[in-house]
């Protein structure tokens, strides 16, 4: 390989991250002015990454106002910046799977109902219930550590960086169900490659490692992978395949599961009597 095909190849890497970064967040990135749908593939590699900045942010967030407010307002603040940094786009997914799961009796009606910009019941309280589980998943996380600032920063990076990953790994492993141009969702990655799936797992295996003692983390990888086999079984009953909705819906139910499985990790006795984090406070 030439100097100039590896700057390209580098040039290209960099466009599919701030492709990864614009489609997750509100932050403004300057791209190429011709998107194309296989940019928007190649670019679901990075979707952990933009997932451990997303936490990463609301870590810090979450750390600076720690300092002088008690800890749960802190922990609403630090909600709060990561609906205003993505827009709640996964929140919306969230809801809208409720909304079209609860609604409808066919796929073609719950497709719809998905569709719809229209919050029902089914989405608003589904909606409540998540943000509710991750408010006191994190509180009970500050509460059961001496540093709880600093565990409630490693908890976030790793929640926000994991349920990204694992969520956009479903596309590798199942079909899409819905391609409407009237739809009111962003355009969707709709394939992964194998070498896509790789970078996001080896993403993950890296924060995981850093952030966990390494039992720790082989039960953190055997829990995420009984829920992915889960939520794909979830929606293949329900859609007989995914929409972008419920990757959403999924990185919205794995953050919180991950929460809770670091609140057991932290509770149970015996092998994993210490820190959860250990590995990086050590």
């Amino acid at each position: 390989m030439n100097k100039q095909s590896f700057q390209e190849k580098c040039q290209e890497q960099y466009y599919l991250m701030l492709l990864a970064l614009s489609f997750f967040t509100r932050v403004p990135v300057r791209l190429p002015e011709v998107i194309k749908p296989e940019m928007l593939h190649k670019a679901s590699r990075y979707f952990a990454l933009v997932g451990l900045f997303i936490g990463a942010v609301s870590a810090l967030v979450f750390a600076i106002f720690a300092s002088f407010l008690p800890i749960s307002l802190a922990i609403l603040i630090s909600m709060a910046c990561s609906l205003l940094l993505t827009g709640a786009f996964h929140e919306d997914g969230w809801a809208d799977v409720w909304d079209g799961f609860g609604g409808g009796w066919t796929v073609e009606q719950k497709l719809n109902i998905m569709k719809d910009s229209r919050l029902g019941t089914y989405g608003a309280a589904a909606l409540f219930f998540i943000l509710m589980l991750k408010y006191q998943s994190l509180v009970l996380l500050s509460a059961n550590e001496e540093n709880s600032i600093l565990t409630l920063w490693y908890a976030l990076i790793l929640a926000h960086t994991l349920s990204r990953a694992v969520s956009t790994s479903l596309i590798f492993s199942m079909t899409y169900v819905s391609e409407d141009a009237q739809s009111k969702v962003k355009p969707l990655a709709q394939h992964l490659s194998t070498n896509s799936l790789l970078v996001l797992l080896i993403t993950s295996v890296l924060v995981l490692f850093t952030l966990l003692p390494a039992m720790h983390c082989l039960v953190m990888i055997a829990c995420l992978w009984v829920m992915r086999q889960l939520l794909i079984f979830w929606f293949n009953r329900q859609l007989g395949g995914f929409t972008g909705d419920c990757l959403g819906a999924a990185q919205q139910i794995l953050e919180v599961v991950i929460y809770i499985i670091l609140l057991v990790l932290a509770a149970t006795p015996a092998i994993f009597s210490t820190t959860i984090f250990s590995g990086v406070s050590s």
